[in-house]
């Protein structure tokens, strides 16, 4: 009688589990002789027929899927908590081409917000030799994994030898993992609310740099979950005050009434690596990470 690869009969916990498992059945169905019904697209098995789980049935599995494989993952890294990093893919490093530009006035604006670049990259460096100190299980930096701001994290990290997550998703341009992401945190996602999910899940900050509707709506959310009470009022930096008081008039906001007047009190301006880092560090030796305080959430 055949007989299939011996494996272990314990589960991680330590669990005697002596039944086959999946992957066992896979490479038994594998070896199957063809004929018009083992080539049958009914005969493969559910869990690896692509074609079956891509069907709109099917959504709410693989929502499940895209929560489970990243959390599975982060957790058996042992990363407990990150940095959040937002920011504008069409941002080129000092020297770079401004690849996004449609005409000579973005080109200048791009060339000019490099600085931005810079200051994330050093950001990401900071807080990666932070990380180190807590055996890059702490304040592990986390981006959106594509070119630009995003880019510039994940190097920043890699400058102090430290791990790094990036949380690609499926667009139709700029959105490659780049080269600085550690390949075994490199992810990628379908659904972007699940990807956002994964973003805040382990957020102990999150930086904010000049960017476009992408890095928009990442920060209202992030800002609208701490009005809400939903998200703990972590540090939520923004990098570039004059950037963002162009684009966003806060005051009109409260004045109008759409806000309450304290909701501004939800962000910190900074123009600097440092400043950032140093509003990170006075938070959490003044708060105790267990109990950090939450919004009411009353309106």
């Amino acid at each position: 009688m055949g007989r299939m690869k011996k494996r272990s009969l314990r589960r991680k916990g330590g669990v005697w589990d002596p039944l086959a498992d999946s992957s066992q059945s896979r490479q038994r169905a594998s070896t199957v002789p063809l004929t018009p019904q083992s080539a049958s697209p009914t005969y493969r098995l559910a869990y690896i027929d692509d074609d079956f789980l891509c069907r709109e049935e099917l959504r709410p599995v693989r929502l499940q899927l895209e929560l489970l494989k990243t959390e599975m993952m982060l957790e058996e890294r042992g990363i407990n908590s990150t940095v959040v990093m937002f920011g504008g893919a069409r941002i080129p490093e000092p020297g770079g081409e401004a690849w996004a530009a449609k005409n000579e006035t973005q080109r200048q604006n791009l060339e000019a917000a490099s600085v931005y670049y810079t200051e994330a990259r050093k950001f990401a460096r900071i807080c990666s030799e932070q990380s180190a100190k807590l055996g890059h299980k702490e304040y592990v930096i986390v981006t959106g994994g594509g070119p630009g701001v995003m880019e510039a994290g994940n190097r920043g990290a890699a400058d102090a030898g430290a791990p790094s997550i990036g949380l690609n998703i499926v667009l139709p341009h700029e959105q490659a993992p780049n080269s600085y992401v550690t390949p075994e945190l490199s992810f990628n996602f379908h659904y972007f609310a699940i990807r956002k999910m994964h973003f805040l899940l382990r957020a102990k900050a999150v930086a904010v740099f000049p960017g476009g509707f992408g890095t928009l709506d990442e920060l209202f959310e992030t800002m609208t979950l701490m009005q809400t009470g939903r998200l703990a009022l972590v540090p939520l930096i923004l990098f570039g005050e004059k950037f963002w008081r162009t684009i966003i008039n806060f005051e009109a906001l409260a004045e109008f009434g759409t806000i309450a007047p304290n909701d501004l009190d939800l962000v910190h301006f900074v123009e600097t690596a440092e400043e950032a880092w140093e509003i990170i560090a006075r938070f959490y030796e003044t708060v105790d990470p267990r109990s950090v305080p939450m919004a009411s959430g009353r309106r």
